[in-house]
């Protein structure tokens, strides 16, 4: 990887973030959810991009510039596991009947979702 290509993946990760932050604030900030919605939104895009990324990229449409620029840097600074998976043992550890349980299926729901966009982002690229 040349020293260019290293400098823009650092810059399109500081991007990705920026819009994660925006994108979370702004969806948790308009939709009232019992879970943190903003995450689970952030990340079922995130899938879908890498996997319509990949899919160009495969099909020699996006070269492995743009592959490391856009998907690990912008759209690995975009989305968040780590995040997804402290507001899940936030919602577990909540003193509500059924906290434990929400806290499953919101994780396990977003991990299905964030799957199925990837495959749909793969599948159309």
């Amino acid at each position: 990887m040349s020293p260019a290509t290293l400098l823009l993946v650092a810059l399109a990760g500081g991007a990705g973030a920026a819009s994660r932050f925006v994108l979370d604030g702004l969806v948790n900030r308009h939709v009232r959810a019992s879970v943190p919605l903003g995450t689970v939104v952030v990340n079922v895009l995130g899938s879908f991009l890498l996997g319509l990324l990949v899919g160009l990229s495969e099909d020699h449409v996006a070269s492995a510039e743009v592959l490391a620029v856009l998907g690990t840097g912008f759209l690995g600074g975009f989305t968040t596991f780590s995040t997804a998976s402290l507001e899940a043992v936030r919602l577990a550890a909540e003193e509500r009947e059924g906290a434990a349980v929400r806290a499953v299926v919101h994780a396990v729901g977003m991990l299905a979702l964030g799957l199925g966009a990837a495959a749909l982002g793969l599948w159309l690229g």
